[in-house]
């Protein structure tokens, strides 16, 4: 790839002999000797310079000034000045404002050579962060959720409100496997903050002690195992967004710690003295009812209240049946170019099939029967005999010593984890602590699950 090498300089001798020297290491070099015509370039043009040696000082005005005026127009691109009036203020200014580098002429042509070199990788890597943001704009628009249904038109249209307005935080409603995190995406991706970090976390695959340690960060000997400094979640993701995903799951001490940052904008690590500013944009999502959850006092009032500035209810593919029309071709197509395959025909059999499931798994159900059906697929037609989808409570049996479970694919693992721990609690009479000894695991760790799937118990 050609790189640009735009030159500022007045001093048409100089100016020459820099042109020629930089064409022949095999810069393509574009020389202007005023601020003006400088303009014309970026803006008229909208030539992109990988680099910018300009001269300090040109007839028309200062280049300093100028910099500062045009950093957006030309974001990834690095400057260099030479100036023969060098003056402490307007290096400092000059690297304040972001420049690479300010040398004084006469400028030892060797030194130039190296300065030029480290500049131009530094602008390569700028760009390609640049561009991959790009592209991460482009695969995550709002475009990106599809359906022809009313419901997925509904929340098209919101979501594209919401990445043109700079909100603070916001909650994601729906059914698991219907597309939370891709719509956490679009909304960071298609914002502002599109440049700066997306950090994820899961608040149920984490021990309530890891939690806090991701989120809010650690000092050394903060507890026993920190044996260095570690700089949260919400650290990292300053000036970006935090996705908190299944947050229902959160404890509730840590939901107020949580609300703390949110209205504070500030966060302390574990351990640590001082407070550190974040300004961190807060998506949250899960599959319950936090509204309700509020109300009955299992989730934090206050925080629900404040994270629910906006809120995304994603539809069940059950009610929006009619994407199937769009989304079947889409994944097939897709591992069809994962998996060299040609599958094109879907039978009418095959579209009755998938229009009459439930889709308790919604799109990612809908996923993976179709990676598998494409998968085994020995032609051109969609395979109907790898659908296996239909009631799989027709198929599950019980008896007083065992439970039978298809393992066609017709049973999501969720389904299935929820049948035993449920059947577990109904031959323990509901009892938590016998229901946990008779699955040969931890209190805990049923009363999680216990929780997530919204069975009774008893303590």
């Amino acid at each position: 790839m050609i790189k640009t090498l735009l030159i500022i300089e007045d001093e048409k001798l100089l100016g020459t002999e820099l042109s020629l020297h930089y064409r022949q290491m095999g810069w393509d070099v574009v020389l202007a000797t005023t601020l003006k015509e400088t303009k014309e370039l970026l803006v008229s043009k909208a030539i992109e310079p990988l680099l910018i040696l300009s001269d300090m000082n040109l007839p028309d005005g200062n280049a300093l000034d100028f910099m500062e005026s045009m950093k957006k127009q030309v974001s990834s691109t690095e400057w260099l000045f030479l100036t023969g009036f060098g003056s402490v203020p307007d290096s400092v200014r000059a690297l304040r404002l972001g420049a690479y580098d300010f040398l004084e002429k006469p400028c030892d042509l060797d030194r130039l050579d190296l300065v030029i070199t480290s500049a131009s990788r530094s602008a390569s890597m700028r760009r390609r962060v640049i561009d991959q943001t790009k592209q991460g704009h482009r695969r995550y628009s709002p475009e990106a959720f599809m359906g022809h249904s009313l419901q997925a038109h509904t929340v098209r249209q919101l979501l594209t409100k919401l990445t043109q307005v700079p909100f603070s935080a916001l909650i994601i409603g729906g059914e698991t496997g219907t597309g939370k995190g891709l719509i956490a995406r679009i909304l960071h991706y298609g914002g502002s903050r599109a440049s700066l970090p997306m950090i994820e976390v899961n608040c149920a695959a984490l021990p309530r002690e890891l939690l806090e340690s991701e989120l809010f960060g650690h000092e050394a000997g903060a507890f026993t195992g920190a044996t260095g400094r570690h700089r949260g979640l919400l650290e990292q993701a300053d000036g970006g967004t935090l996705f908190m995903d299944e947050i229902g799951e959160m404890p509730l001490d840590l939901q107020a710690k949580l609300l703390k940052v949110i209205e504070d904008h500030k966060v302390r690590r574990l351990g640590g003295e001082k407070e550190i500013n974040v300004d961190v944009q807060i998506i949250a999502a899960s599959n319950r009812d936090l509204e309700s959850m509020a109300q009955a006092g299992t989730f934090r009032a206050d925080l629900y209240h404040r994270l629910n500035v906006f809120r995304v209810n994603l539809p069940p593919l059950r009610d929006a049946i009619e994407d199937l029309d769009e989304l079947v071709p889409l994944f097939i197509a897709e591992y069809n170019a994962k998996a060299g395959q040609h599958v094109k025909q879907i039978p009418d059999e095959v579209w009755q099939k998938l229009k009459a499931h439930d889709w308790r798994g919604n799109v990612r159900e809908l996923r993976n029967v179709i990676e598998r059906c494409v998968l085994f697929a020995d032609d051109t037609v969609f395979p109907v005999q790898w659908l296996q989808i239909g009631n799989p409570t027709e198929k599950v049996t019980a008896d007083n010593t065992h439970i039978h479970l298809p393992i066609d694919g017709s049973m999501a693992l969720d389904d299935m984890d929820k049948f035993i721990i449920q059947t577990a609690l109904e031959r323990a009479g509901n009892n938590l602590t016998a229901a946990a000894r008779a699955l040969g695991t931890t209190r805990e760790t049923l009363r999680y699950r216990v929780k997530k799937y919204q069975l009774n118990h008893i303590e």
